[in-house]
């Protein structure tokens, strides 16, 4: 079948949809706005109170949870106050709602005109249960502060962001599957070492929903060391008795593993570029490479200032976007060291 730009714009255009979903998200999550909606519809909250009567009832419902009961009621918190956290969680759903429509309705129209073939069809297919998947698990992240505790699970949310980077790559794997259909022959210990590679980086990306679910960016803002000039800092072994627990909930082990995992990351994609020099590869392949190394150094960078500073709104958020373009690099590195 003749390649389609149209489609290929159709994925792309799902790919940036995603991509200022996960931005919106960041910013739902930094201003501690995502359990201000209390419950889920998937037609009535399409748009927000439309009258000053609704605004009311809305802060009246959220008050009977626990985000309000045991922080927000201590903040002189207002409707004001409710109708800001209230707009970031509406527009991070809102844009769900639109990423629906702009997939299926095109997914529709092309499958109409037979103008997407069967391997592009599965792939479809597969993306469709993703989007579906994600919304469930946004919906279950949300469930997770909604009854004791006024916060989310760490590990939901970093299940909802991780899927969220894992569904954008996809999308974006399928496009370059059209815009590139060609097949070449693969230079095989740079392919392995671009998924190792991958591995690592979504590792990294999990770990980073947990230090944002755990705000474990709030504490040993030091660097290199942790606090009190240690590497490996006493209160990672004082937070909980199994090494497990220490490092999947305890604040300062799970800081310890993302920060200590970027050295790993940043290895490896210095590692793919020296060891692609002793290949002839094709100018895809260098850019890709090229764009690793830039970003793994940015991303590295805002990861050390992130931490200095505590997390100030802007450098969180630049954080997360940039991990989103060094994963854009990443897809598209080792799909050309693929294919």
């Amino acid at each position: 079948m003749k390649k389609d730009k149209s489609v290929i714009y159709w994925l792309l255009s799902g790919c940036v949809l995603v991509f200022i979903m996960v931005v919106v998200g960041g910013i739902t999550r930094l201003t501690n706005s995502g359990l201000s909606m209390t419950d889920w519809h998937l037609v009535t909250d399409t748009f927000p109170p439309m009258s000053e009567e609704k605004w009311v009832q809305a802060f009246e419902d959220y008050k009977k949870f626990p985000e309000y009961q045991k922080i927000n009621i201590h903040n002189d918190f207002q409707l004001d106050d409710y109708k800001f956290i209230y707009f970031w969680e509406w527009f991070h759903r809102f844009i769900g709602r639109i990423i629906g429509l702009v997939f299926i309705i095109p997914f529709v129209y092309f499958l109409i005109k037979k103008r997407i073939d069967k391997a592009t069809l599965n792939k479809c297919f597969i993306l469709l249960g993703m989007g579906a998947l994600q919304g469930f698990f946004g919906w279950f992240m949300v469930k997770s502060g909604l009854v004791d505790r006024p916060d989310v699970s760490h590990f939901r949310l970093a299940l909802h962001l991780t899927f969220a980077f894992i569904t954008f790559a996809y999308t974006l794997w399928v496009a370059l599957d059209l815009i590139y259909p060609e097949r070449k022959a693969v230079i095989l210990p740079l392919k392995k070492l671009a998924r190792i590679t991958m591995f690592f980086l979504i590792a990294q990306i999990i770990y980073g929903g947990f230090v944002a679910g755990l705000n474990a960016g709030l504490i040993h803002n030091h660097w290199p060391l942790m606090s009190d000039g240690q590497f490996f800092h006493d209160s990672i072994k004082m937070e909980y008795d199994s090494w497990l627990l220490r490092f999947t909930e305890g604040k300062s082990g799970v800081q310890f593993v993302h920060r200590s995992m970027a050295y790993v990351v940043v290895g490896l994609i210095l590692y793919l570029y020296f060891k692609s020099k002793k290949n002839i590869i094709s100018a895809q392949q260098q850019k890709g490479l090229n764009a690793l190394v830039l970003l793994v150094f940015v991303q590295f960078a805002l990861g050390v200032l992130t931490l200095l500073y505590a997390v100030p709104l802007w450098l969180g958020l630049t954080h997360q976007v940039v991990a989103f373009f060094l994963l854009t690099a990443m897809t598209y590195t080792l799909h050309r060291f693929s294919k």
